[in-house]
């Protein structure tokens, strides 16, 4: 339930986070350039070993088909990583979600290694047979597949680790007396300006807390929250509370419902049973 903010996020884009974020690519740039190149010096000289005629051009194909299709899976596996992670699974369903992934993520991939190298084939006038002398051979893939995705998923964990924390090193810090909320998202405490949050709206055991472009997870309860916030909010509905300086607009139906814009474009609907409050 949140969005990028949670996990390095978007919003307030730091010198020192761009920094960091080129110094991450030029990383694995390398890391990837450097493994691509020994898997298929490596390849070479197995079969050279073996006595198995391979050219050098159809190995790199393999090579470079494989890591189009790991540079494909980025993005989800990215996205995975800062999605399920504690508090909002607990350790033993992030782990089950991460084994489960591991079957879609390998499919995945071999589909489209699959696709490339028959394309690559094809236009030479020959024909790529995946399924050829080697037994089982989805199982030895979906096998490599298992350690190449933990990788990629411990690469994603650290970068987002240390993207959320050059964010909180690089927040501008407000005058003395200034309010904020802290709010824990895994090792990383945000403390978020009570003037910049919008909503909160109540999720289960957790309040959703609407600060600029991003949505936070805070445990607590809305009543908490609300007690600990003060005048400076109000309630509009039973799961819902706004910043009164967010208020922009208020339109109220014939029922004596209501509906809110805030300061960020976002419409929020209230309930006539706290219509006062956003009169006081």
């Amino acid at each position: 339930m949140t969005h990028s903010g949670t996990s390095g996020g978007d919003g307030g884009t730091t010198g020192a986070r761009r920094r960091l974020v080129l110094l991450l690519g030029a990383g694995f740039t390398v890391i990837l350039i450097a493994i691509t190149i020994a898997n298929a010096e490596s390849m070479m000289s197995d079969f050279a070993s073996a006595g198995i005629a391979v050219t050098r051009t159809h190995v790199w194909v393999w090579e470079v088909s494989s890591i189009i299709a790991w540079l494909s899976l980025a993005p989800p596996v990215w996205y995975l990583i800062a999605k399920v992670r504690p508090p909002r699974f607990t350790w033993v369903q992030v782990a089950l979600i991460l084994v489960l992934a591991t079957v879609p993520v390998s499919a995945w991939h071999i589909g489209l290694m699959i696709v490339l190298r028959k394309a690559f084939y094809a236009f030479e006038g020959q024909a790529y047979h995946f399924f050829g002398p080697l037994k089982n051979a989805l199982i030895y893939e979906y096998r490599k597949d298992v350690g190449t995705y933990l990788q990629w998923a411990g690469m994603a964990a650290v970068a987002q680790w240390l993207l959320a924390n050059a964010d909180a090193a690089a927040a501008p810090r407000e005058e003395p007396g200034a309010a904020f909320l802290a709010v824990a998202d895994g090792s990383v405490t945000h403390q978020v300006p009570v003037a910049e949050i919008d909503q909160l709206t109540a999720a289960g055991n957790y309040v959703e807390i609407s600060w600029g472009t991003r949505t936070l997870l805070h445990r607590a309860t809305l009543a908490a929250v609300e007690a600990e916030l003060g005048d400076a909010f109000v309630r509009i509905h039973r799961s819902r509370i706004v910043r009164r300086g967010a208020i922009r607009r208020v339109e109220t139906d014939r029922s004596g419902d209501f509906t809110i814009d805030l300061a960020s474009g976002v419409s929020v609907r209230g309930s006539r049973r706290f219509r006062a409050g956003v009169q006081a």
